[in-house]
């Protein structure tokens, strides 16, 4: 069986690997991959958003199944592209992608399917924007870009000025197309996770759930980024918040987009604050997270690619999920300046002396003859897993602390608040 993997960061290595580990042994290909990706599979050099290249590449060397790990080729139409052409693919339909695709239609669906969520008011213009926040007496406020924006389209403002600056800014165009329209909203209060579940568009079978850490410095200060760590399970979410969760935000999702005529197959990711009361979707995305993707799979006990085939197939019904006992904790090493800017071209050390029970994936890494150096913004995740939480953020840590590039930036604090739980 041949499997291709779209993408080239973390998560997709991340992907790969566990891919590669099924009992069905695919021969794996990627592209465009990345310097880790490229120890377990063949890579090409075809860019994610080349659609018809990547179609024709997957016919022309009989691809089984093609695994689309970043949002924008999903949203571009590449499942329909595939589909046409009787290849397989893991991942929604381009009008189902517009649930991470659209903010605006991300809301408006949410509103129709009853599933809680902040309150919020669109805008295309952005005096009428403005006119809003005049208005409005009550902040914090979120500002979105309704466009996918990697992570990056959303300030939560502390006050009208902030607020306006970032409505002139995503007017201005800072972030392009995506930025053209916005979404204002009510700032949620409470604990944030990231949920995860396959579906064939009526039947899921859920991840569990990860926390990620999205601001780029200790105690959640700075800008947004794409991520700078997470950790697996959480903690502190109890049992039947989870299934609250899976009831009240996920099944009415994928019921109304069902009744909407985009069924929805592949992974969904909900991004969820569990408030007083009770849990409210902050967005949808239309893939695997990053960095979560990279502590959930390792804990994964059952078959990657046979779930991700019984999805396509829409064959869920009556099966479950296997999970390891083990902890995973993930930090991200990024490159000088992340997020407002970042260097490469550093030499990387260290890679060779990772101990047990530590995993790494390549997402921004370049190798000249033997060494391996930094090619920008996220340049490597550090995954450790154990017994406990204590153990597996010991050892991801201790990993940290043994690659070495120069302007090397990391969160100290990632799972910090997981050991206080557990120990309680």
């Amino acid at each position: 069986m041949k499997v291709l993997v779209v993408g080239s960061g973390g998560r997709e290595h991340a992907l790969a690997e566990t891919l590669a580990t099924s009992p069905l042994e695919p021969e794996m290909y990627a592209a465009p991959g990345n310097v880790g990706i490229s120890r377990i599979a063949e890579t090409v050099d075809i860019p994610v958003d080349d659609l018809v290249s990547l179609r024709d590449y997957a016919a022309d060397n009989e691809i089984d199944l093609t695994v689309v790990g970043p949002e924008a080729p999903l949203i571009g139409g590449i499942s329909e592209a595939f589909w046409e052409a009787g290849l397989k693919i893991f991942g929604p339909s381009r009008a189902a992608a517009r649930i991470e695709g659209s903010k605006v239609f991300a809301k408006e669906l949410m509103r129709h399917a009853g599933v809680p969520t902040a309150s919020f008011e669109a805008f295309d213009r952005e005096a009428a924007a403005l006119a809003y926040l005049h208005a409005h007496s009550d902040y914090p406020v979120v500002v979105k870009a309704d466009g996918a924006t990697a992570g990056k389209g959303v300030t939560v403002a502390g006050s009208r000025d902030e607020a306006e600056e970032a409505v002139r800014a995503s007017f201005a165009g800072k972030f392009g197309a995506a930025g053209e329209r916005i979404v204002i909203e009510e700032c949620l209060e409470g604990r944030e996770a990231s949920v995860f579940v396959v579906t064939d568009g009526q039947d899921i079978l859920p991840f569990l759930p990860a926390q990620d850490y999205k601001r780029a410095y200790d105690g959640d200060e700075g800008p947004n980024t794409g991520g700078m760590g997470s950790y697996s399970p959480i903690m502190w979410m109890e049992p039947a918040t989870y299934a609250a969760i899976l009831e009240d935000i996920i099944r009415p999702t994928i019921h109304q987009l069902a009744l909407i005529g985009a069924p929805y197959t592949g992974l969904l990711y909900a991004g969820v604050m569990v408030t007083e009361t009770g849990p409210k979707a902050l967005e949808f995305n239309c893939r695997f997270g990053d960095p979560e993707t990279q502590v959930i799979l390792p804990r994964l006990g059952s078959d990657l690619l046979e779930l991700m085939i019984a999805a396509g197939n829409d064959d869920l019904a009556g099966r479950e999920i296997v999970w390891s006992a083990d902890k995973a904790v993930c930090v991200v090493l990024a490159s000088e300046g992340y997020p407002e800017s970042s260097s490469s071209g550093d030499g990387i050390s260290g890679l060779e002396n990772i101990p047990a029970g530590v995993y790494v994936y390549h997402a921004a890494t370049e190798e000249r003859e033997g060494r391996f150096y930094t090619a920008g913004g996220r340049v490597l995740n550090v995954v450790g897993t154990g017994p406990t939480i204590i153990e597996a953020r010991a050892r991801a840590y201790a990993a940290v602390e043994q690659i070495h590039f120069e302007g090397k930036h990391y969160r100290t604090d990632i799972a910090l608040e997981a050991i206080e739980l557990e120990e309680i």
